[in-house]
């Protein structure tokens, strides 16, 4: 068939040479999948199973993230969405119907709660908060509807380190399912179904991405019949993720090793010096004592991220923390966290129920790849502010 060059612009005839191999996973962008023939073409989301039929379901790019994920995490499968909240949400709309009841840690990441009392309360779903340190007595929550127990450890910003097998054993003897929000360990330092949890998830956005350019989640589990329930979900939600998204996750995957380790031993030292300091009440850092819960980091935990608050002693103003955090050169102010870029930002949690009574005078910090040395002297130079 002779072609007009018009039409060589969309249907070529040119070959180039088959066998191509590199180091990094290519970039496969598209929406259409073209099939052989009429009879193969269907709408099945479940690609592993039936073979490539659209990009919403992910193109070969996804997928390898997917399994690179589930593979470190020790799950059967896992599902890539565009971000940590579109993973929380997927979770419960999956598993959730109008009239069920869910636990949720008054610690909770705070859209987490926002989701919960704005939106799915629409839907006929109710929610009891609890306090993250329950342990087993979860327990006496349960109620005859309840489906879910979400877990999120250490908790945002106060940083509370659960009991979690205490919860799952809890939970399981009443057929209620757990669901851990694994962030903070990057899926990596934490082993959440070694201890029982029946559904992770994470912020891609986070460490995985590791450099404050993405925006991605995954959810995984190790049960089939869950596994059916959240590919049904995400198409019919329609969560499509960008495969060149992906492919700088991918990229992180390769140093996060060697980031974490750096950003431990940093975020350590950091908060040791904080913690001799006489404007700081408290340190909210899981490996340090005074951290809530520490002895089930202790126990659960392979290491430490970079994330953790401090809380002033009483006295400063909401004003003079603002000033400490607004004086801090270094310190960047921004929401998300575990890219190279150090982070602080100040909070009010004084009228959020279940939270601790530390008002203003919490700060939370993510320390990046900067020097400790540097990074503590900014901080030195900061805390003079607040005394003036």
């Amino acid at each position: 068939m002779k072609k007009s060059w018009k039409t060589k612009l969309i249907h070529t005839d040119t070959k180039i040479p088959s066998g191509y191999k590199s180091l990094a996973t290519p970039v496969y962008r598209g929406s259409t999948t073209v099939f052989p023939s009429a009879a193969a073409v269907r709408d099945t989301w479940d690609q592993r199973r039936v073979g490539y039929t659209y990009g919403l379901y992910g193109t070969p790019t996804v997928l390898e993230l997917a399994a690179r994920v589930g593979e470190l995490e020790g799950a059967k499968h896992t599902i890539i969405t565009p971000g940590g909240q579109a993973a929380i949400s997927l979770v419960n709309f999956a598993l959730l119907q109008a009239g069920d009841h869910i636990l949720v840690p008054a610690s909770v990441y705070y859209p987490n709660r926002k989701l919960t009392t704005q939106l799915l309360s629409k839907f006929g779903v109710t929610c009891t908060f609890y306090d993250p340190l329950i342990g087993g007595d979860i327990s006496k929550l349960i109620q005859e509807k309840t489906r879910l127990v979400w877990c999120e450890s250490p908790g945002s910003l106060t940083m509370e380190v659960q009991d979690l097998p205490a919860i799952v054993e809890a939970a399981h003897s009443q057929n209620v399912r757990v669901v851990l929000d694994n962030t903070w360990s990057a899926g990596v330092l934490l082993d959440a179904f070694e201890l029982g949890v029946d559904v992770t998830l994470q912020a891609l956005t986070k460490y995985v991405g590791g450099h404050s350019d993405l925006l991605l989640g995954s959810v995984s589990v190790r049960d089939d019949g869950l596994h059916l329930k959240l590919g049904a979900a995400q198409q019919m939600i329609g969560c499509a993720v960008s495969p060149d998204d992906c492919s700088l996750a991918l990229r992180g995957l390769q140093t996060l090793g060697v980031r974490l380790e750096a950003i431990e031993k940093s975020a350590l030292a950091i908060a040791k010096w904080l913690a001799g300091r006489a404007e700081v009440e408290k340190v909210l850092h899981p490996a340090l004592e005074s951290c809530p819960g520490h002895e089930f980091w202790k126990r659960d935990f392979l290491g430490s991220s970079g994330v953790f608050s401090i809380v002033f002693k009483p006295g400063p103003s909401q004003e003079q923390v603002f000033a400490f955090v607004d004086a801090l050169k270094l310190f960047k102010i921004g929401y998300s966290w575990a890219g190279v870029t150090s982070l602080a930002v100040a909070y009010d949690i004084g009228k959020l129920p279940g939270r601790p009574p530390y008002e203003h005078r919490i700060v939370r910090f993510s320390i990046g790849l900067e020097s400790t040395e540097d990074l503590i002297a900014d901080l030195e130079q900061a805390l003079e502010r607040l005394v003036r």
